[in-house]
């Protein structure tokens, strides 16, 4: 269908651009660099035959291809974020080719003693012969999610070239700043215009997901008093002795090493401190509603708690929720994931339906009135160093996008 060597070409044209996303800013996209490859897509959207191809001045692109048959077929979309994670640099990425991959370490960085090993990560074990692309050990590679804006460009691509293949009008989006949390917050739904859509932001082949955490963010200031330590024998009160406090109460083994499939966790990512101040940055997520609220007030409950040991209010925690389980906006339009799950089977991949650990750009778009699953884009370890991707899961990819649409106008 899509040869090889043109899928690597083009993914190898997105991660070699530098997007790297920035939470500490303000603007959008949060990174002025995150335009190099914003410009180049909508260039290459216009060079492949999509029409009304548009970027506005948040760096959203929109694109449509419009439909070749008759009758009435409802629109979806394709949906990719063109940011990588600011957990680790995505600067001077140096893409590295392994073809036929025998099963063994693969060796990142020989100065550096940096190896992608089977013995640790085991998924490797999968994809012995294929090729796979990997960092030189010293960036992300950014298959999150550039693998999934490569697929979605080259299935549209193949579409325009081979329209023998009857579709419906499709719709496809590229966002900033998903990695931060905001790839959703200034997307227009009304002006894509699908009916539903499918974000191509997993991971492994096979990976169909229509679930994911509820999230929510919770910084805790803890206050304490600064006195001299020669003299401070009941005046100075040591905010860090206190946030320990705080941290050990809450329940050890409910984190994110502790924790698996549909159990949630809080999350401690994040502290700064002295005797003065303490701040504690935490994630708290968990599948089920019920559950998410109650670790929100149980938080809450340990503040006050521990105000009121010390008589005053030595610790101020403010809960902000971020994003909610898609699940209660798809269950109403199943069928869109019996799509994608017929589109799979018909490509010869072996469905994986799992609930995510983590949110996509599709939990909030369902959301704002837009049904969006979320599917493989065939990368793993994502946001480090031994980021990789097997190129055949990225063509199987491309080839899934296309079967949705043909399988889409059949049952229309």
């Amino acid at each position: 269908m899509i040869s090889k060597e043109h899928i690597i070409k083009r993914f190898v044209s997105y991660v070699t651009v530098d997007t790297e996303s920035d939470p500490n800013s303000n603007t959008t996209p949060s990174t002025e660099k995150q335009w190099d490859l914003a410009n180049k897509l909508v260039d290459e959207l216009r060079a492949i035959g999509m029409q009304d191809v548009s970027i506005d001045k948040h760096a959203y692109i929109m694109a449509t291809l419009p439909s070749n048959v008759d009758h009435d077929v409802p629109t979806i979309g394709f949906i990719s974020h063109f940011d990588t994670s600011p957990d680790f640099t995505g600067a001077h990425v140096n893409p590295q080719i392994i073809e036929s991959y025998d099963g063994k370490d693969i060796v990142l960085n020989e100065a550096k003693n940096i190896i992608l090993s089977p013995d640790y990560f085991e998924d490797l074990k999968q994809y012995v012969g294929q090729t796979l692309i990997t960092t030189d050990g010293t960036t992300l590679l950014g298959a999150d999610d550039k693998a999934g804006i490569c697929e979605i460009i080259s299935a549209m691509e193949y579409l325009i070239k081979h329209p023998e293949i009857k579709h419906g009008p499709i719709k496809v989006g590229f966002t900033p700043d998903e990695e931060i949390g905001r790839g959703a917050h200034k997307f227009d739904v009304e002006k894509f215009g699908a009916d539903w859509a499918y974000t191509m932001d997993g991971s492994q082949i096979g990976e169909l997901e229509y679930e994911n955490f509820n999230a929510a963010g919770a910084v805790v200031k803890v206050k304490g008093k600064i006195v001299h330590p020669g003299y401070a024998k009941g005046k100075l009160i040591n905010s860090m002795y206190i946030a320990t406090e705080f941290i050990n109460s809450l329940p050890r083994m409910e984190t994110p090493e502790h924790t698996e499939g549909y159990q949630g966790f809080f999350h401690l990512h994040n502290i700064k401190g002295d005797v003065e101040e303490t701040v504690l940055e935490y994630i708290i997520r968990d599948h089920d509603k019920g559950h998410f609220e109650a670790r929100k007030e149980v938080m809450t409950k340990l503040t006050n708690e521990l105000n009121d040991q010390y008589g005053y209010e030595v610790i101020v925690t403010e809960i902000k929720d971020q994003y909610f389980n898609m699940l209660e906006k798809i269950e109403p339009v199943m069928h869109i994931v019996d799509i994608a799950e017929e589109a799979m089977k018909q490509t010869g991949i072996k469905p994986i339906i799992k609930a995510i650990r983590g949110g996509t750009d599709g939990a909030q778009l369902s959301y704002m009135g837009l049904p969006c699953p979320n599917i493989f884009a065939g990368g793993h370890n994502f946001h480090g160093r031994f980021e990789y991707v097997p190129v055949e899961s990225m063509i199987k990819a491309t080839e899934v996008i296309c079967k949705i649409a043909e399988i889409t106008a059949i049952k229309a």
